[in-house]
């Protein structure tokens, strides 16, 4: 179960702790891509591979299906876990979220996002400011 927040930092060599209790879900190897907002998704190759299936059902004809199709593939990379439980974040994923030295890793369900602990902190306010409004429109969802 991917849930909870934790915060690593990033070495110098750009690796980046995964914490135990996630690895199983993970796997040693996994998918980095860039998410929504100013982080990175995380995900298993099994959830990868669902995503691939719902995305490769988009019609050919939906430019902006296809064009989020290339732009969400193009930012992938695999990521193996070394001995240490760590995973090497390419630079250009690095620069993209400004993700430099202090990491919050947060757990949502089927994913992990990995953010910049600064952006992270604008984020949770933002939702926190934002929760009973969010807990109402989930409730009329019928959650």
């Amino acid at each position: 179960m991917l849930i909870g927040s934790y915060n690593h930092t990033i070495d110098t060599k750009g690796r980046l702790f995964i914490p135990a209790k996630w690895r199983e879900d993970l796997g040693s190897v996994f998918i980095v891509t860039k998410g929504f907002g100013k982080c990175l998704f995380g995900m298993s190759l099994s959830q990868w591979q669902a995503l691939e299936g719902k995305l490769s059902e988009l019609p050919m004809t939906d430019i902006d299906a296809q064009d989020f199709v290339r732009y969400l593939s193009s930012w992938a990379t695999d990521c193996e876990l070394d001995k240490q439980g760590r995973i090497l974040i390419p630079q250009k994923l690095r620069e993209e979220v400004q993700l430099e030295k202090d990491a919050t890793l947060i757990g949502v369900t089927s994913r992990i996002e990995i953010w910049s602990s600064a952006n992270w902190e604008e984020q949770d306010q933002r939702m926190a400011s934002r929760y009973d409004a969010m807990m109402r429109s989930m409730a009329a969802r019928g959650f």
